[in-house]
């Protein structure tokens, strides 16, 4: 397998974890939000934001492989 394919492979699944990560951010900060903490809710919030540009990244480098 070329490093290229197996970088391909990585990123797509990194970009898989990510998403799941950030699916389970946002249901924390909707149960911490209810609790009414919304500091540490939005905190939830925005690490959600972040994977969600990690996986913009994951998504560019993978358009320079292709």
């Amino acid at each position: 397998m070329n490093q290229l394919k197996e970088l391909k492979g990585l990123l797509d699944y990194w970009t898989e974890n990510n998403n799941e990560h950030a699916r389970i951010y946002m249901d924390w900060a909707e149960k911490v939000s209810s609790t009414g903490n919304e500091e540490l809710s939005r905190t939830l919030v925005r690490l959600y934001m972040e994977q969600k540009r990690l996986n913009r990244r994951f998504e560019d480098a993978k358009r320079m492989i292709s």
